[in-house]
């Protein structure tokens, strides 16, 4: 499932796979000034690819109020335009989802806890 943003610059937007997620790491440590994962990375579930560099990506998190969420980390700068696109199209993908972690916050505090052990090894 890849969606091109805008001609011009070539960007997709695709959902993430396993093979993703060293380098989303890498993405989030970086942004978040960083040496190791928290759980404010969460569970990554769609990219934005220019050319073959992930330059952001939407993660499932649990909000303030305890609930599922995502928010949205960026690597380098995106337009207003290619921001709300994004950001409409993880919402959209967000609100279709049922599994377990887009549903139940119990599931995905799990489900982040896991990855987050995973990836401080």
């Amino acid at each position: 499932m890849e969606t091109t943003l805008k001609p011009q610059k070539q960007l997709q937007i695709s959902e993430v796979y396993i093979a993703d997620i060293v380098e989303l790491k890498n993405i989030f440590l970086q942004i978040s000034n960083l040496e190791i994962v928290t759980e404010n990375f969460g569970i990554p579930f769609l990219m934005i690819r220019q050319k073959n560099n992930i330059i952001a990506f939407a993660s499932l998190i649990i909000n303030q109020k305890g609930e599922t969420d995502f928010v949205i980390y960026e690597k380098s700068s995106l337009n207003v335009e290619e921001k709300e696109n994004f950001f409409a199209h993880a919402q959209n993908y967000f609100k279709r989802n049922n599994s377990a972690n887009y549903r139940d916050p119990v599931q995905l505090k799990s489900s982040i806890e896991r990855m987050i052990n995973w990836l401080n090894i």
